[in-house]
């Protein structure tokens, strides 16, 4: 008993100290760590993990887009636009990925980290705010809504993918600073991974809370303390932090995976 409760607080340590950096230096969904962790050495079944993991995401998210917040790192109005926009098509590419009997796409996610650490690697995003700010309301808060829906539609009908897909838009599309990037991401994930939870634990019920509880608490310590050093680091170095954090997160996840 003593040996399967101390497993337990190891594994939902590591899972939380990966999502939780994860979430507080890139915006990254807790699922994407602590879902195949659960899975692979708690032997959880994989919708109970997806819940305990969207779970974990809500305060995870809710406490690094505070801190970003705090820091002037968080565009509330636009973040506000895409949200919406994510969550109703979500739906959308949920139902059409029904009709077509599509299969979930796991290993989209894991690519997509990895690419996306490379990419802050070798060309880190050194927009400024001055530069983010000299875009005009109408036309951000257009690119919000087309974004928002394109992102929400492939996150439906993939099933994977929703943090990355997410900081890749704001950073490469929309223009914005690294900061302000992943604030305003962590605070969409905060409602998104809401309703996420919501619905699983409505349609499975409350998985184990001993497990549940731990990745909270460990992925809430974890995002905080990730989100208090990205604040003050420099953007130079905030963009390697993150690439080799996504980097090595996807390699840890490619491990996980193939030892299950």
């Amino acid at each position: 008993m003593y040996l399967t409760v101390f497993i337990e607080i190891v594994v939902c340590f590591l899972a939380g100290l990966g999502a939780g950096l994860g979430t507080g230096f890139a915006g990254m969904s807790a699922a994407a760590v602590i879902t195949p962790m659960l899975v692979t050495f708690l032997d959880i079944p994989a919708y109970q993990a997806v819940g305990i993991a969207l779970a974990s995401d809500v305060l995870a998210s809710a406490v690094s887009s505070y801190t970003y917040k705090k820091n002037g790192n968080l565009d509330i109005r636009n973040g506000l636009i895409m949200m919406i926009s994510v969550l109703a098509f979500t739906v959308v590419g949920s139902y059409v990925s029904s009709l077509l009997h599509s299969t979930t796409m796991g290993n989209v996610s894991v690519i997509m980290t990895a690419v996306l650490g490379m990419k802050f690697i070798v060309k880190p995003v050194m927009t400024t705010k001055e530069t983010m700010l000299n875009v005009s309301k109408k036309k951000r808060a257009i690119q919000s809504i087309v974004c928002g829906c394109l992102i929400g539609f492939i996150c439906g009908f993939v099933g994977a993918g929703g943090g990355m897909m997410m900081l890749l838009i704001l950073t490469s599309v929309l223009g914005y600073e690294l900061k302000t990037a992943v604030g305003t991401s962590v605070f969409i994930m905060t409602f998104t991974a809401l309703t996420g939870a919501i619905s699983h634990f409505a349609l499975d019920g409350f998985p184990d809370w001993t497990v549940l509880i731990l990745c909270i608490v460990f992925t809430l310590i974890w995002a905080r303390i990730g989100a208090r050093i990205a604040n003050k680091a420099s953007p130079k170095t905030l963009n390697r932090i993150t690439g080799v954090i996504l980097l090595t997160l996807s390699v840890a996840i490619i491990i996980v995976n193939a030892v299950s």
